[in-house]
């Protein structure tokens, strides 16, 4: 009986995955920013204005943790508290223009260091990395 290939597959794919994602990560425009801090900003960029109490959830934190990181941004420009439009009891959080214009690099950036690396391949490997990423993403959105 032969082995089963799968879990070496798995292996292989995780690590580069992971190392993908770590050089990617270090692609930013401000560098002193953390993951945390970039993801909120992501998510509020994306999404608009969210409570603290969804921010949290929507990352898995806790609400004093996701404090710790909105107070970080909005001292440094990136987010401010705003009251809600509804519920003036409420206070949501919002990207700034700035916070807007850090996202907004960080992915050019990113994009910009994959393009290169894309482009040292030939096009036959990057039709098979797009065919990769595609295949990766519709699994992991089952």
């Amino acid at each position: 009986m032969a082995d089963d290939p799968i879990p070496s597959e798995a292996s292989d794919i995780r690590t580069a995955a992971m190392r993908l994602a770590r050089r990617l990560r270090q692609q930013r425009s401000v560098t002193t920013m953390t993951d945390a801090q970039f993801a909120v900003l992501v998510n509020l960029h994306l999404h608009g204005p969210h409570t603290l109490t969804a921010l949290a959830e929507r990352d898995g934190v806790s609400a004093p943790s996701m404090n710790r990181t909105v107070n970080s941004l909005e001292d440094a420009g990136y987010a401010t508290r705003v009251s809600d439009t509804e519920d003036r009891r409420k206070v949501r959080i919002a990207i700034t223009d700035d916070g807007s214009a850090v996202v907004r690099e960080t992915i050019d950036r990113r994009d910009s260091w994959l393009a290169r690396i894309l482009g040292r391949v030939d096009e036959d490997e990057r039709r098979t990395l797009h065919e990769a990423a595609a295949i990766i993403l519709r699994e992991v959105h089952r």
